[in-house]
């Protein structure tokens, strides 16, 4: 088992601004060998920290989308029937119809089970799946095994991955699944936080256009009613836009015009609630 003081310890990444306290609870999940459960609502960065975890560490990166209609078993085996009937009607596969193995393709956790390298494996929204699910992967990764039963056979992990699982709190997890994961919630970063996040992304930017995007970006944030906020990953991107548009004027914004709304709104309804309550702090 690896100590946290050992060389591949996760100190942040290129594109990724970690905060102490999330440094430490990484490494001693890694440390415990224990799964990383991360809260947070949309836009705190939790996808991304598993991303910069297999940066930093020269892992390979598996990714587990979870879906409300998931089986375990998609994300550790399918077995492949289909390929096997038509290989067996038309004879010109270069597969043994008669071995099962051959038709048997491994899902995200079985890929992370049978990698040669330890891997990051990224349980993402895992809040979207039923409790069964839940509680059924936990054991798996407790006991990093799982059972084809069509070929009668085990699949123990070859080494144990970084488990980083997320959960957006759409939906309450069951006290059996938190007892056995270390929790982070991570908060929506305050504007010093997101300060250095922009300077990550643009080191050249120039402090009057951080200021004024940080403020209109957190006076946004605040109004009444917008179902969707815009996140870090909006922000970003407005930003690039306004550096890209060569009229943009950096006055307007200072004097509390917004362009490019759609890059901050997905809804329309939250764009014409942002549209109104904008129009009347202006006034």
């Amino acid at each position: 088992m690896n100590q946290v003081g050992e060389p591949n310890r996760f100190q942040g990444a290129s594109q990724y601004v970690l905060d102490e306290e999330l440094s430490k609870i990484v490494n001693v999940s890694m440390a415990l060998e224990m799964p990383l459960l991360l809260k947070g609502e949309p836009g705190t960065g939790k996808t991304m920290l598993a991303h910069a975890i297999a940066e930093s560490l020269a892992m390979p990166l598996i990714v587990l989308n979870v879906k409300s209609s998931m089986k375990l078993l998609d994300a550790l085996y399918q077995y492949d029937t289909l390929t096997r009937l038509n290989d067996s009607r038309f004879g010109d596969s270069k597969r043994e119809v008669s071995n099962i193995e051959e038709y048997i393709r491994m899902g995200k956790i079985g890929q992370a089970f049978v990698s040669d390298c330890r891997t990051v494996l990224l349980i993402d929204e895992i809040d979207k799946a039923d409790t069964d699910f839940q509680d059924d992967m936990l054991d798996v990764l407790d006991q990093m095994q799982f059972d084809i039963m069509e070929i009668d056979k085990t699949v123990t992990a070859r080494n144990r991955p970084v488990i980083i699982i997320t959960s957006n709190a759409k939906k309450d997890l069951s006290d059996p699944f938190l007892g056995r994961c270390n929790f982070h919630h991570i908060a929506f970063p305050d504007p010093e936080m997101m300060r250095m996040i922009l300077n990550v992304h643009f080191p050249d930017l120039s402090e009057e256009l951080a200021k004024a995007c940080l403020h209109t970006f957190y006076r946004l944030r605040e109004f009444r009613g917008i179902e969707k906020k815009p996140a870090t990953r909006e922000l970003i991107n407005w930003v690039r836009a306004l550096r890209a548009d060569p009229d943009f004027d950096l006055k307007a914004v200072e004097n509390g015009e917004i362009p490019y709304l759609g890059v901050l709104f997905k809804k329309s309804v939250d764009m014409n609630l942002a549209i109104q309550q904008a129009g009347r702090a202006r006034k």
